[in-house]
């Protein structure tokens, strides 16, 4: 250890007249680590930690963005440029270090530099938390969407709240689903620049005061039950190789008051905390369970704390430009990501009606310029609806708004459609039908001058089904932007070997202008040499996740067989189940068999149920039971293996996506509003086996039906099933191998016997089976026979593999983006940002 300190304390020479605080030589980032180990960690390389390091690390390159940084929020303050406020509950950013490693260009040189203090720059990236701030593709979409606002010169903040915990970290206990607490703060975040001075207090409950002032005017007072303050905490969102750095700025909701100094004088210990104990409740946790009526309230408090903190962030930035508050929608274009923020509307409304005693109607008018909605989902239970009483409790000022927005709204639609009184009741804002609750996806709607969904097939199913009336309305409102994520993470940083050979053969431009450039590709899936040196990338990748599987479950997997992949949130509708049907009969036909020929597949699935989803955390058990039996039997050795990857997220993606090479995309025609990690699979070389549901449609389109495994019922047969009347249990007497597969789950074969445990998935199934796996069931088997058949050709797959991802240049981000400036926002990037020169 001694040899080694001194070998880090003598290697400190640095390029003459280069600056160790910005400089880019190893030599520079070296000594820049040394320094900021001491000065900052207060340690020396003899007694530092693995987080010593990363942090060490982690400051020597924020060092390196924040001259970007400070240009950009500079211009924030005082350009005429149009600023987009994404709001967001989630921003499912991922591991910052490699990203911006990646983005300054520095890569190499922090290799080197590590390498020379004897560590390892890929230990050290694995060391970094993730930050806790999304949970699914509605995070992980803001989070490529910020990416792409920086790289296409938009200027952009990012809002959501810092929570202090996770969603969770999954643990897999027998089988089983056991939530920890995801504490991502706990050793420090490097990448956060507290703002203090930056506050604003939000107000909770109490009641309304009506009056007149001195003019004659009708005003309303607020006086609220409690108080909570929001303090920013901001982080640079780094833009790929230009100069634009945009901020996702979190706001930690914090007492007005954290110590009552005479309560705790007086003895009465917990009054002198409760303040600041209830106040810092509401930043606590991302989703906190809202079974009950406290979570459900503390939800509604999160959406709005963070809502109220952003807006009146954005008039403090005008007014700062020397602007009026009439001409706010000349600074700000805000998008709301789903119905999480749509309080929005209200609260811009109270803003400046309350608070800077603007007339309704200029209100309005502001408030519909600046507003626009994104739906991502077509689920009734996805689309908020807050109890009247409940509301009422927690936002008296915003209930008496939406009251009165509903009276103006509801008497328009009366001038249009006189006498119809049932498009009233099915418009309103308030869903009077039983138990009264404020409908959020339509005040989202009627506040925003645009509406979008997120696929062709979701914007399509939207005017159709949920917002059909409001579509009937506003026409114009509806448009369409088909999601996208980002090439930079999901090919170029968490795939560096593929990056590396798509390089040498059309150079990096694509990186950058993935639409245009990736297509060059194509003509060389022609090329036997190319396709040779895409086997070794993809082999490679699969080596490497089959060590981390192993290292985290202890299950060997062959790196040789198919990897067979769905990773994602673990839902019904997202029919994992049906998966593990097909699975179940793989297994039959080579223990009726064992002598059959078939391609070895592993099975790999990964992701979290809500903790209280039930059906979700059984379908997990179901997994793991199944891959108990089937992992254990030497009849099926070598030729099937099925694995759980627990805790699936950002960090474990990027081992994921890479080594692919079936990507699962099987939900129930119509239910998928896009999907994302469609499109990262696919980026990645994966075919999909898919539905045409959300994406899969658009993704089939580009890449071409010949190199898309297709099965199902598409989403109009699906409607019509169902109108017909749906009876499972016809499919489960009709067919000998889905009835073998049912009675054995049913038996408890896969349960160790428990004929109790998969006894409600299996029930429903047969009775109810609303996301129609049944029905679905033999078409998908069929295709999965295809694809082993197709796997066999080794030539053939890689052709589609590279086609696969010389076709997904629509699917970036990137392109999102431009849309929503074109469209959307009425906003052209700065000079210097877009496509690559």
């Amino acid at each position: 250890m001694a040899k080694r300190s001194k070998k880090r304390r003598d290697l400190s020479t640095v390029t003459i007249g280069e600056n160790t605080r910005t400089g880019t030589s190893v030599a520079s980032l070296k000594q820049a680590i040394l320094d900021n180990l001491y000065y900052i960690q207060g340690r020396t390389p003899e007694l530092a930690t693995p987080n010593d390091w990363y942090m060490a690390v982690a400051y020597t390159v924020r060092d390196r963005m924040l001259s970007r940084f400070i240009r950009s929020h500079k211009g924030i303050r005082s350009s005429e440029m149009k600023i987009v406020s994404y709001l967001s509950a989630e921003f499912l950013v991922g591991p910052h270090l490699g990203n911006n490693l990646m983005n300054l260009g520095i890569t190499g040189q922090m290799r080197g530099a590590v390498k020379e203090l004897d560590l390892e720059l890929d230990v050290l990236l694995e060391n970094e938390a993730e930050p806790g701030l999304g949970n699914g593709g509605l995070g992980r979409l803001a989070a490529c969407y910020m990416d792409s606002l920086a790289s296409l010169n938009v200027s952009a903040i990012g809002y959501s709240n810092r929570y202090e915990f996770g969603v969770f970290n999954q643990e897999i206990h027998d089988g089983r689903q056991i939530e920890k607490t995801d504490k991502w703060l706990s050793l420090g975040n490097p990448w956060e620049i507290s703002r203090p001075e930056i506050f604003y207090e939000v107000n909770v409950g109490g009641q309304t005061v009506h009056y007149l002032d001195d003019k004659g005017c009708f005003r309303v007072r607020w006086i609220p039950h409690h108080v909570v303050k929001g303090f920013a905490y901001d982080t640079p969102i780094l833009s790929y190789h230009n100069d634009r750095v945009n901020i996702l700025r979190l706001w930690k909701s914090e007492a007005v008051e954290s110590f009552d100094f005479q309560a705790f004088n007086d003895g009465d210990y917990y009054k002198a905390v409760n303040e600041k104990i209830v106040s810092e409740t509401v930043g606590k946790v991302l989703y906190p369970n809202d079974e009950p009526e406290t979570g459900k309230t503390l939800r509604l408090v999160q959406q709005y704390f963070f809502v109220s903190c952003s807006l009146q962030d954005m008039i403090r930035i005008h007014l700062i430009r020397g602007k009026g508050i009439e001409t706010l929608p000349e600074s700000f274009a805000v998008q709301l990501n789903d119905t999480h923020p749509s309080i929005a509307i209200a609260e811009l409304m109270r803003l400046l009606v309350d608070e800077h005693l603007m007339d309704w109607d200029k209100a309005w008018q502001i408030t519909g310029k600046m507003m626009a909605y994104t739906n991502h989902t077509l689920l009734p239970e996805a689309l908020e609806k807050w109890p009247l009483p409940l509301f009422s409790r927690t936002l008296p000022r915003h209930l008496e708004i939406i009251y009165e927005i509903n009276r103006r709204f509801l008497n328009e639609v009366r001038l249009r459609n006189p006498g119809d009184g049932g498009l009233v009741a099915r418009l309103s804002l308030i869903d009077e039908s039983g138990e009264k609750y404020i409908r959020m996806a339509h005040l989202a709607a009627v506040g925003s001058h645009r509406i979008n969904g997120v696929s062709a097939l979701h914007s399509k199913l939207l005017i159709e089904t949920v917002l059909k009336d409001l579509h009937t309305l506003y026409p114009d409102r509806f448009v369409n932007v088909t999601n996208g994520v980002t090439p930079r993470r999901w090919i170029a940083l968490s795939n560096p070997e593929l990056a590396a050979l798509i390089t040498r053969r059309i150079g990096d431009r694509w990186i950058k202008n993935f639409e245009d450039e990736i297509r060059k590709i194509e003509p060389l899936a022609d090329d036997a040499e190319f396709r040779e040196e895409w086997r070794k990338v993809k082999r490679k990748n699969k080596s490497r996740l089959a060590a981390i599987i192993q290292e985290r479950t202890g299950v060997v997997t062959n790196p040789d067989s198919l990897f067979d992949i769905q990773v994602k949130r673990i839902h019904e509708y997202k029919r994992q189940h049906l998966n593990v049907l097909n699975i179940i009969t793989l297994y039959n036909r080579i223990k009726k068999d064992p002598g059959r020929e078939i391609v070895p597949r592993t099975f790999i699935f990964g992701g979290k149920a809500a903790p209280g989803y039930f059906m979700a955390k059984l379908i997990i058990k179901l997994i793991n039971s199944v891959a108990e039996v089937i992992n254990k039997d030497q009849d099926v050795a070598g030729r099937l293996k099925v694995v759980f990857f627990p805790n699936f997220n950002v960090k474990n993606a990027q081992h994921i996506y890479p080594a692919a090479e079936l990507s699962e995309q099987i939900s129930t025609a119509g239910k998928e509003a896009s999907g994302t990690g469609n499109m990262k699979f696919s980026m990645n070389g994966a075919l999909t086996i898919g539905t045409l549901d959300g994406a899969n449609v658009e993704i089939r389109e580009e890449v071409g039906q010949e190199n898309f495994f297709l099965f199902g019922l598409t989403a109009d047969e699906v409607i019509n099933q169902k109108v017909k009347g749906y009876h499972p249990r016809n499919y489960y007497d009709s067919n000998p191998h889905l009835r073998e597969v049912i009675d054995q789950i049913r038996s408890g074969h896969f349960s160790r016997g428990d004929a109790e445990l998969f006894r409600p998935l299996v029930e429903n199934l047969l009775n109810q089976d609303p996301f129609l796996l049944l029905a679905d069931y033999q078409s998908y088997v069929d295709c999965q026979d295809s694809v082993g058949l197709a796997y066999r050709d080794q030539e053939r797959w890689m052709r589609m593999s590279i086609l696969n991802v010389a076709r997904m240049g629509r699917f970036s981000s990137d392109r999102s983006i431009r849309e929503y400036c074109d469209t959307i926002w009425e906003i052209k990037p700065a000079k210097g940002g877009g496509k690559a020169p």
